[in-house]
Formats: structure tokens, sequence, C-alpha cells
């Protein structure tokens, strides 16, 4: 009995502490939706600044620069591209360079105010600095920073964009900095840039239960840095007329950001009126126009956009006097309205928004309805999104929080192919828009291509002081060769939707050394969708510059594998590597990872090694580093050599099980090169 009333008494104290904590979140909330009624807009410079610096050293002070306004801004955003262009900053992310700009940046501020470094990120040469005046350093709070290559094969870091979130008072800000696609005739691929970056940018929130946040879910971002957009057209020396004759408004006519389709991309950016001359191309240490055999046409590729309310552009200009590269650094000066809060008016709206909670909870229990109690996802594909809406109704009396709990012996809400967005919220009146998405990647196609897991789920929606709601969520799901073991794959001479899911099934629990072994037919030397996507290669594109990925290869270029690859070699280029990233079992299998680095330093311990692998395995990594070679036969047309191919595809062919540390990382390019450079041997 007192073992009984001690366990009570746990309970009890249990669901007294839970109960405090749904309040709290749903005060919270509701400070939220009010914070109109205590919170004042008041404004803050910011200098915002873009920089391709071209790989130099700092040659000259940055005051023109950085400090060209008389009074000194409240907050600075400085962007750098090409910082490094060395091969140690590409496949190392390590250059002295980054040190030697943040003393000209630290140096080149404004001498009338101090500041205080918040923030660096930097991906290769793209790099981001974030400064705040001393005094509103305590007012800065949920910093995080984030990088996205979409640079060679789609995935390097010598194209991209680094960011930085952060909230200032009251206000949430993102700032991007970011270096797209060169040349004049990549139109598209920058557009497409622009889209792998909003959509892989995601920042972590302190709440690990809160979905990411992605760029456009901010008050104001911030978009600044080497765009590359050109002036398309007319010739060079038509370009150079006009700007003589500083006739802008005829040449923004022929920019390429001015030519965009509406809401395809920067849909509801806002850029101020250019009034300067073009940023490039400089002959570098001069303000005269490229005279190298080149000859590139003039173009305003460093840009400064915003979206976001209570935005307002003081001054957009370049800075002719600076020398150091083949760009001229651009800069705007913004007044950018923060709310901040008024101490005296939200002790007021809190204690209103206590009272109405405490009535109301002695009125009444919460009640909801919802718009639909079971949602059928239908031919779900590998890494392509699925949304259907679930609306929530508050048909009670009062205020409810509501939450999706876990159900018993499971370790989440929901099934890790499935989210709910909100997954929890607080609604006060009215209706709620929930979107339950169903999105199979990496980590779940493996069990649903082999029929050990369905689409299939049920969400508890518990209310808090309410009862609980439950969702049914179906679906079928398109088995796909993404996320399918090399050995199955090489058991499977039709293609895998076509298959029935029970012979997959059966397939997929044959183990890989006992594939020779079977009665039935005998197996493919290797996975037919790895031969469509390199014969593919091999005979289109050995001499093709792989500069940035389309970003559509599972949902349109390699739909389907069977009569033809339809789509740019791009896409089927970032297939192949996506092909090799979501495979359960790498193609040097895991047991093997450890004498492969082991082995990195001598040729034919490396060879003996591989000699090892199962046999489709084995039949694979030859294949594959067969065809690399032939690549690095055309390395004067595709630009491609050893250490590139090294760093992109030893990650994807030695994978490690656990966490790889630098030394790692080095050794298995290593490895791979012994296949890949006979010189080593």
């Amino acid at each position: 009995r007192h073992k009984s009333t001690k366990i009570n008494k746990k309970i009890n104290h249990h669901c007294f502490a839970c109960f405090i904590s749904l309040r709290v979140e749903v005060v919270r909330a509701a400070l939220v939706t009010s914070s109109a009624y205590y919170s004042v807009v008041f404004l803050h410079r910011f200098f915002v600044g873009t920089y391709n610096v071209n790989g130099q050293a700092p040659k000259e002070s940055l005051r023109p620069w950085l400090s060209y306004s008389p009074d000194p801004p409240d907050l600075y955003c400085m962007g750098f591209q090409e910082l490094d262009l060395s091969k140690e900053a590409f496949f190392f992310n390590d250059t002295p360079k980054e040190s030697e700009w943040m003393r000209a940046v630290s140096e080149g501020l404004h001498p009338d105010a101090k500041y205080a470094l918040v923030k660096l990120v930097r991906l290769v040469g793209i790099m981001l600095i974030f400064y705040v005046k001393k005094e509103h350093a305590s007012f800065i709070s949920e910093v995080e920073a984030e990088t996205v290559g979409t640079g060679i094969m789609g995935r390097m870091g010598n194209k991209g964009a680094v960011a930085i979130r952060f909230r200032f008072h009251n206000s949430d800000i993102c700032v991007v900095n970011s270096h797209l696609a060169a040349h004049i005739e990549e139109y598209e691929r920058r557009n497409q840039d622009f889209r792998e970056i909003c959509t892989r940018m995601q920042f972590r929130q302190g709440d690990s239960s809160l979905p990411t946040l992605s760029i456009m879910k901010h008050n104001i971002v911030l978009w600044l840095g080497d765009l590359n957009y050109r002036i398309s057209e007319l010739e060079v020396d038509e370009v150079k007329n006009l700007i003589a004759k500083k006739d802008f408004e005829t040449l923004h006519r022929y920019d390429q950001v001015n030519l965009l389709p509406k809401k395809a991309v920067f849909k509801g950016f806002v850029e101020g009126e250019i009034a300067f001359q073009p940023t490039y191309k400089y002959d570098t240490g001069s303000d005269q126009w490229d005279t190298s055999e080149k000859c590139r046409v003039p173009a305003w590729c460093d840009r400064i956009l915003w979206k976001g309310k209570n935005v307002q552009q003081l001054t957009y200009q370049s800075h002719m006097t600076l020398k150091t590269s083949d760009h001229k650094p651009v800069s705007s000066l913004m007044e950018v309205g923060i709310k901040v809060v008024n101490e005296d008016l939200y002790k007021k709206t809190f204690e209103e928004i206590v009272r109405n909670l405490d009535k109301m909870e002695n009125e009444c229990i919460p009640s909801v309805s919802l718009s639909m109690r079971e949602f059928h996802f239908r031919d779900v594909k590998f890494m392509q999104r699925q949304v259907e809406m679930l609306t929530v109704f508050n048909d009670g009396q009062v205020p409810c929080q509501f939450e999706f709990i876990q159900k018993l012996d499971e370790p989440s809400y929901c099934k890790p192919w499935l989210t709910a967005n909100p997954c929890k919220g607080f609604l006060a009146q009215g209706e709620m828009d929930i979107e339950l998405e169903v999105f199979v990647n990496r980590s779940t196609a493996t069990q649903l291509n082999s029929g050990c897991q369905q689409i299939e789920d049920i969400l508890v929606l518990h209310l808090d002081r309410g009862k609980d709601y439950f969702v049914s969520v179906t679906g079928n799901y398109l088995p796909s060769c993404f996320g399918t073991a090399l050995h199955t794959l090489c058991l499977l001479r039709e293609p895998i939707q076509e298959m029935p899911l029970e012979t997959i099934k059966e397939l997929a629990k044959i183990l890989v050394e006992d594939i020779n072994n079977l009665m039935t037919e005998k197996p493919l030397d290797i996975p037919k969708e790895i031969w469509m996507m390199v014969d593919h290669l091999y005979r289109n594109a050995s001499k093709q510059v792989f500069v940035s990925g389309v970003g559509c290869c599972v949902s349109g270029a390699l739909h389907i594998f069977w009569q033809t690859l339809t789509g740019s070699n791009h896409s089927v280029a970032e297939a192949l590597l996506l092909f090799l990233e979501v495979l359960p079992e790498p193609v040097v299998t895991y047991s093997l990872y450890q004498q492969c680095l082991d082995s990195s330093s001598n040729h034919a311990l490396s060879k003996k090694v591989i000699s090892m692998l199962p046999q489709c395995h084995k039949n694979v990594f030859n294949y594959l580093t067969a065809f690399l070679r032939e690549l690095l036969k055309n390395s004067a047309h595709n630009h491609l050599d050893v250490n590139i191919l090294a760093t992109i595809f030893a990650p994807l062919l030695l994978r490690s099980p656990r966490k790889q540390d630098l030394g790692e990382k080095r050794k298995t390019q290593d490895f791979l090169r012994h296949f890949l450079d006979p010189d080593l041997k």
C-alpha cells in the first residue's frame, strides 16, 4: 500500500507538471498572436554588402565600401564570393584567406561605433559575416547558420549559398549570400540553383520537436551575392556604348533578372533602382573593362534584394575605388523596421490572456472537428513530396491546445515517411490547416521497396483536457531502384515497378552471398539501372563540364529507365550520385570499410580489399571506376581530375558506418585514387 501511494504521488506530480507545461504553451501562443498589441516598430540601419574577390588577398582598405555613410549602421551583413580558388579550399574547405579578409573587414567597419561579431559561415569560397553594434548584441538570439552546395554535379561548394538566420528583438531575419552558376547561357541553371537553395536550406529550431525553418519562413529575407545574371541579346560594344551614355534604363531591359518569368524565381523580392554601371568584368587593379581574349560583356552580376515589410532602401551603389578584384563591391544601406517589445504593454497583455484563460478553463472543455478522418496518398514515389490538408475546426467554447502524440511502444507520433506540420499548436477560434506530408527518402525507401513496410499509419490528435481524435493515413508506394540493394537489383530483369510486390519481397530476403547458388536464371553482373545511367553519360557527356545539377533527376529525367533516359546530362549525373548515396549497403560494404582505410596508402592491398567484395559489389566498383577513368581521358574538355572525382565519389562508394572525421575522409579519397590514377601503382 505504501509503494502504491508513492507511485500515485509521482503520477499526480507528473500530470500536474504536464498541465503547467501545456498552459505555458497556450499562453505563449496567445502572446505570439497578440504581438501587434505590445510590439512597437523601431527603425534600424542595416549595411548589406557583396563582393566577389576573385581569389585575391585583401590589398587595400575596405573603408570606402564599409564606412561610406556618415552615420554608423546598426548591423553589418557582408557576403564574399570566390574567397579562395585554390584546390585546398575546394577539397578540404580550409583557407588562410578567411582570416585575412576577416581582418580587413574588422579594420574597415565604421570607426564611430563598436561592433561585435555575431556569426561567420563559409562554404569553400562563399562567406557571410554578421556584425552588430555592441549595444544591440544582447537583443540578438536564435542564431543559426547553414550551407548548400550547388556546384559540380549539384553538390560541391564552388557554387551555392551560405545563410544566417537570427532573431532581432521580436523580428525573425534571414540573410542569404549566394554564388549562382556562371556564363551568360546558363540562365536556367541559375534559376534552378535558386530553387535548390530555397528547398535545401533548412534551419534547426531550439525546440527539436518543431519543424525546421526554410528561408521564406522569416519576417525579413535579405538576399545578396554574385547572382551571375548577365546582360543578354546585346553585343559587348553596344553594352559599353550604353554605359558610356549612362543609359542604364535601356540596359535594364536586357538584364536577365528583368527577363525572368513572373513567379519563376525571386517571387516577392524587391530590388532598388540600379543607378550605377555594371560591376563585372574589369581588369584586376583598374577600372578598365575586360581586355582579355574572352572580353566578357559587362553585367550587373552583384546584386542585393530583399523580401518583407518595413524595409526601405536608403542607398544602393557600387564602389569603384576598390580595384582588388575583377568585380566591384556593391552595398545597400537599408532602414528596417524591427518589432520591439513594450514591456508595460506586454505585461498588460500577458495578464489579460491569463485571466481569460482561467475563466475559460473553469467554464468549458475544448472540442474540435476534423475535415477528414481518412487520407489516402496515391502512387507515392521516391523523393517526391505529396501533401494533403487536414483542417481542424475549433467548434468548442474555448481555445484548445492540440498535439499529435506517440502511440504505445512507438518512438514518434508518426512513421518516419510522414510529417504533420504543425505537429502541435494553439487554436483560439476558427480553423487551422495542418499539412500531412508523405516523403520517402533514403532512410525509409529500403523498407518500403522490399515490402517490409507499407504506407500505413494512424495519427492520434490529442487535445489538452479534451479527447483524442484518430486520423488514418494510407497509400500505395511505387517501389524504386533508389534505396534497393545491389544484389536484389541484379536479380530483377524487369523494371522494379512492374514486378509483383510479393516477388520483390521474396527476392529482398535473399542474402548477397546466396545469389550465385540460386537455381533460377543467372543474376545480372551489375544492375541494369547503373548500366543505363553510366552508358548514357559515357555516350553523351564524357566531354561535358558538370557545373551544377538540375535537381529533378528522380521526378523527371530518370522516372522511366527502360526505353531511354530523357532529360539533361546533369540530371543523369546527379541521379547516379543519388543512386549510390541511398544504397542500403554501399558499393564497398560496411564490413570492409576499416580495411579500406588501413590499406589506403598501398595499391596492392587496396586491390586485395576490392577482391574480397561480394561479386555484384565488385562488378559495380570495377565498372564505375572504369567509367571514371574514361572521364579522366577527356579532362581537357570536362575539367575533371583525379582529386575532383575522388572527392565526389569516395564518400558514396566508401560510406562510413559512423560519423566520418577529416582523416578518414582523406584516406577514403586516397583509397579511391589507386583505381583512378595509374601513376599511383
